[in-house]
């Protein structure tokens, strides 16, 4: 359903819907930490990855961890937008670089509600993009999209950036899928989108320097950064791999995640064992919905490769879950049944999931958190 208009107007009740989600999932999280002690603040802008991008803000790059095992966090594993965002913010402010971080990642959590309207619209519908909009931000980890981390920046830029392949605007694609790859490893699934949207583009027949101009820019985001860390570490195009297999990070195809869920299932904890093979299970099932629902090829290798490396990825097992969070066309099968729904019961079943969310957001970020 080919929709032009993607004004404020229209996009309004998806991104009312949003916000409504994300300040109760903060309310709660508020109340939970009054009543333990902590600080929310602290626990969205200052722990974890939060750290390190504020860190890079502040000093650049350089800074490294070298552990009692001999392995090296160095602060290079961190793409630079965000951090450069983080800058941008604070020097007309006075912010600290984690507050800044939460400031960038208000305005991205907007766009990328937006940008997952945007394609739901497009694909089925406007109601259908409210819903999308809505189960975007009641997924259980989606207080992350509160933090300052980049999982929202990425989705926005992802989220768009697969609007302009499918609507045929290869400039505003290839500089978007450039500007994901600035922020994330993962940009290079939206690279792949993009060239894919243009290869059947140009089995269509379609011959315009725009779409190569876009396919020209999609890569050259990640490319400049990768390179750069191989010329910094000395390593050339493996520099960049090198410094994820210091923290652990690496693609074996699922094999240290499939020896972690068994030695859940053979130890106490059973039952988390349990719940990730049921996790992992909805994942797939999901995504042969979209394949199904004859979601976009674009779309399918975006999400196709977005899913791959977040379950097949060696290391950070309980990142997982949050690096599914930019797989956004996953949720597009239950905003089409939701927008099915009569009114009432699509609202309190999104209800129902939001407080939820907001409940396990507040939980985790007391207890282990994103790591």
């Amino acid at each position: 359903m080919p929709v032009e208009d993607l004004g404020f107007r229209r996009a309004a009740p998806a991104l009312a819907v949003f916000a409504a989600v994300r300040l109760l999932g903060l309310a709660v999280l508020a109340l939970w930490c009054a009543a333990a002690g902590s600080s929310p603040h602290t626990l969205l802008s200052a722990r974890w990855d939060s750290l390190w991008y504020a860190r890079i803000a502040a000093e650049g790059y350089g800074y490294e961890v070298l552990l009692p095992n001999g392995d090296v966090h160095s602060n290079l594993a961190f793409f630079p937008l965000l951090p450069w965002l983080e800058r941008l913010v604070a020097a007309p402010t006075g912010l600290s670089y984690g507050s800044a971080g939460l400031v960038v990642s208000v305005v991205a959590g907007l766009a990328a509600a937006w940008g997952v309207f945007a394609v739901a619209d497009l694909l089925h519908g406007r109601r259908a993009g409210v819903f999308a909009a809505g189960v975007w931000a009641a997924l259980p980890v989606g207080i992350v999209q509160s933090m300052a981390y980049s999982e929202s920046l990425f989705t926005a830029l992802a989220a768009w950036a697969l609007y302009g392949a499918l609507r045929g605007r290869w400039l505003t694609a290839g500089l978007l899928a450039a500007g994901a790859g600035l922020t994330r490893p993962v940009g290079a699934a939206v690279v792949a989108a993009v060239w894919v949207a243009a290869a059947l583009a140009w089995r269509r027949g379609e011959r315009t320097w725009r779409m190569a101009a876009g396919v020209v820019l999609a890569p050259l985001g990640a490319a400049a950064y990768v390179l750069w860390v191989g010329a910094r570490t000395g390593g050339g195009l493996l520099g960049y791999l090198d410094v994820q297999g210091g923290w652990g990070n690496g693609f074996d195809g699922g094999w240290a995640f499939a020896r972690f869920v068994g030695a859940k299932l053979a130890s106490s904890a059973a039952p988390a064992g349990v719940g990730l093979i049921a996790g992992v299970a909805l994942v797939l099932w999901l995504y042969s919905l979209c394949i199904r629902q004859r979601q976009p090829a674009a779309l399918l290798v975006y999400c196709g490769i977005v899913v791959a490396l977040a379950l097949c990825a060696s290391g950070y097992f309980g990142s997982k879950p949050r690096l599914l969070l930019p797989a956004f066309p996953l949720l597009l099968p239950t905003a089409v049944a939701l927008a099915r729904w009569r009114t009432g019961r699509a609202v309190a079943v999104l209800g129902a999931a939001a407080l939820a969310s907001a409940v396990y957001g507040a939980f985790w970020l007391n207890g282990s958190g994103p790591p």
